[in-house]
């Protein structure tokens, strides 16, 4: 992973970088097979949490996603609730603890 030296990436930049890695390779496909390929990709790999994390990007725009990303979100399977619920605990939880 390239990056600058001394910048560490935040969970939503690796996120973008992800997804949009996995773009990259599918652009070569036709076009539903890219968005197909990228959305299977992310159902397969991403844990709920991830997943949750993502909608939350997608849903306030998406800045620095590939379009093919966007359009795949579609496609990819939301967190069920009670993963989404204890997604969210464990990211208070992780903000309260670095809050001390």
């Amino acid at each position: 992973m390239s990056h600058d030296e001394g910048h560490i990436m935040s969970t939503s930049e690796k996120l973008v970088y992800m997804a949009n890695q996995i773009a990259t390779f599918f652009r070569s496909k036709p076009h539903g097979q890219a968005v197909a390929g990228i959305a299977e990709h992310i159902n397969k790999f991403w844990e709920p949490r991830m997943r949750q994390r993502f909608f939350e990007m997608i849903e306030a725009g998406g800045k620095g996603f590939d379009p093919l990303v966007v359009e795949a979100a579609g496609l990819v399977r939301r967190p069920p609730p009670s993963e989404q619920t204890q997604a969210a605990a464990g990211a208070a939880s992780a903000a309260g603890a670095d809050a001390r």
